[in-house]
């Protein structure tokens, strides 16, 4: 049921769990397609539990980045392969990170890398340029209640300028960097060839408060670690 999901999502921040594409599964609930093609995303908390992805976060690389764009203390939040199978991969309707991820202030990043040449075909992310102005008015909050692992949205559902908007096709092992109020979306990967991605999430922790709202929250086992 809906709260059984709404419940393996909600309490996956310090774990590795596993989320099926809508269009992988028949109205039965069983698979319509090779089980390795069913994945949707595959996430939270792989930069703190399997050691590859963990060294590959905590790389040197990785916080010479960081540094050069001015972050004091970044914490790394979560960290996702996102797999957008063939056919079935599931349009991301057009949000900005920060409306899952709010800090007060917010500075917020997204690193995303393309484990394939990602391309119009199979689907790439589309940006709208110069959307980070404008601030963030739409949020998913988590119940007050400790037992209701359920979400609301507050504001209205983003519109998306088409005309405003830009693809950015990608080649595998690139590194697109994502501003955390930036208006983005991909469509539905209706190609052969699948759209692996790994991604993260950081924000800056220093003189800020991390907002109790979000449905991702640092827990005793696994704190919000430093990127350095």
């Amino acid at each position: 049921g809906h709260t059984d999901r709404d419940d393996y999502f909600m309490k996956s921040g310090d774990k590795i769990r596993y989320f099926l594409e809508d269009d992988a599964l028949n109205e039965n609930g069983q698979l319509l397609v090779d089980k390795c093609n069913a994945i949707n995303k595959i996430g939270h908390a792989l930069h703190a539990l399997n050691p590859t992805v963990k060294s590959f976060t905590f790389s040197e690389k990785m916080q010479n980045l960081v540094r050069s764009l001015g972050f004091v203390e970044p914490k790394v939040l979560q960290s996702m392969f996102i797999l957008k199978p063939p056919q079935i991969g599931g349009a991301v309707t057009p949000h900005r990170d920060g409306s899952f991820l709010y800090s007060t202030p917010l500075k917020l990043l997204g690193l995303w890398f393309p484990l394939i040449d990602v391309t119009l075909d199979n689907a790439c992310m589309w940006f709208i340029p110069g959307s980070q102005t404008e601030g963030i008015t739409r949020r998913m909050l988590k119940s007050p209640d400790p037992n209701d692992y359920s979400v609301t949205f507050t504001g209205p559902i983003e519109a998306f300028d088409e005309s405003k908007a830009i693809p950015v096709p990608v080649k595998k092992g690139a590194a697109v960097l994502i501003h955390g109020e930036v208006l983005h979306r991909s469509l539905k990967n209706e190609s052969s060839l699948g759209r692996p991605i790994f991604t993260f999430h950081l924000y800056e922790s220093h003189n800020a408060t991390w907002s109790n709202e979000n449905w991702l929250q640092p827990s005793t086992e696994l704190p919000f670690p430093k990127l350095y």
